[in-house]
């Protein structure tokens, strides 16, 4: 049993070369629910025994963004320094999956360059995560945007032309995961591009009219998934507060 399942793993994975990228997404999902499980107990008034942040002497909390930039840039500059074998990279691998999941735990910080893990536009780290994660997963089992040889290239180069539409469609219709999936499953952008978009995206404002039928039914959809998305983000990342105080910033 043990043999046949690392023949699999080997025939799935270490042949085509995507153990790396494997134990890479593996790493920054196992680092995000660390980081994001300290934070949570940091929060809680219930538990007084986790140590919390990462302070300096003179008071300065350190984000663990930090830890995570100078994780991803040494691990860069390694990767171009030396040839490592497949072991070597595998580490490498790792430590760079850790340094992401540690950054885009914080990417919300990024965008608004201020420290709103708590908030609402905090939930954007969570996202971020979410959308990474998918990316890399999809890269593991099949090729963005791929190209079928088994037909004349004038029928293919012509699919690959509107699969990129219907992507783009999707994209601005304010679908972001479908849209993505559709990068390697076409079926799924197809399916998004001719749904309704949302209220928020720039095909609404382009063509549905502030005050039109598609306008409003897309409000309405939108107040029905933005429930499901809230309860799902929360799950994950944890409810926002409406005023995070001091005490309940992101440990490192």
């Amino acid at each position: 049993m043990h043999a046949g399942a690392l023949t699999v793993y080997t025939d799935a994975a270490v042949e085509p070369g995507r153990e790396a990228a494997g134990l890479l997404l593996a790493a920054m999902l196992a680092s995000f629910a660390l980081v994001r499980l300290s934070t949570r107990l940091q929060r809680s008034p219930r538990v007084t025994w986790w140590p919390g942040s990462v302070e300096t002497r003179s008071g300065v909390h350190v984000h663990h963004l930090v830890f995570g930039i100078v994780t991803l840039l040494v691990v860069g500059f390694l990767s171009f320094a030396i040839d490592p074998e497949a072991a070597g990279r595998n580490v490498l691998a790792i430590l760079f999956g850790i340094g992401a999941g540690l950054t885009l735990d914080e990417f919300a910080l990024w965008l608004y360059l201020k420290d709103v893990y708590w908030s609402e536009q905090g939930r954007l780290s969570v996202d971020a995560v979410v959308l990474a994660a998918l990316a890399a997963g999809l890269f593991l089992v099949a090729q963005p945007l791929d190209i079928d040889h088994s037909v004349p290239f004038a029928v293919a180069a012509a699919l690959w032309v509107a699969n990129v539409v219907v992507c783009s469609i999707a994209f601005m219709k304010g679908k972001f995961v479908l849209g993505l999936v559709g990068l390697f499953f076409p079926v799924v952008a197809d399916v998004a591009a001719i749904r309704l978009a949302r209220p928020s995206s720039p095909w609404s404002r382009w063509f549905y009219g502030a005050d039109g039928r598609k306008m409003a039914r897309a409000h309405a959809r939108e107040v029905r998934w933005s429930r499901r998305r809230t309860r799902w983000t929360n799950l994950i990342g944890g409810a926002p507060s409406a005023d995070p105080s001091p005490a309940e910033r992101p440990s490192s």
